[in-house]
């Protein structure tokens, strides 16, 4: 019997580790069921769930060119649809809607007087790439000459300015 991806087969556990169980599938074929893929809560130990001697539904998840099989417990059990996850109840201490995203004020909008931002007039026309280029380049050097200016002075030990 072939195994291929996506069968569910009954199998008996023949090995447990920290990582994950053996399953024998059948004419010798061993699997793993890694510990992840053993139940849908967390699960820290698998000797909590399996036991060896254990006999045990299985989906195979994969199965790698050098042989090895890996299996599921949780995704070879059946879920009704009402089981799946409900939406999320909006969080009573945010705005619904989505208008703030980060906090105070401000907005993402990437102005801010504080830092010294100007607010995006658009030209007449739709501007090129090389206007946008040499604005950039133009409020980037006025940027870093006000920053020069006012870290020069800070600086301790050699070479700081020395009023």
């Amino acid at each position: 019997m072939a195994i291929e991806v996506g069968t569910k087969l009954e199998g008996k556990v023949t090995g447990i580790t920290h990582f994950g169980a053996f399953v024998d599938l059948s004419g010798g074929v061993t699997g793993l069921v890694h510990i992840s893929e053993i139940a849908d809560n967390y699960v820290k130990d698998v000797n909590d769930h399996l036991k060896i001697g254990d006999v045990v539904t299985v989906k195979v998840i994969n199965v790698d060119k050098d042989g090895k099989i890996g299996l599921s417990i949780k995704q070879a059990v059946d879920k009704p649809a009402s089981e799946a996850r409900p939406p999320r109840a909006p969080r009573p201490d945010r705005p619904s809607g989505g208008g703030e995203r980060f906090g105070s004020g401000g907005g993402g909008g990437g102005f801010n007087r504080e830092r010294g931002g100007r607010p995006f007039k658009p030209a007449a026309g739709k501007p090129s790439f090389e206007d946008k280029m040499s604005r950039f380049l133009k409020d980037s050097e006025e940027r870093m000459s006000s920053l020069k200016k006012n870290t020069e002075g800070k600086r301790g030990g050699r070479g700081a300015k020395r009023v």
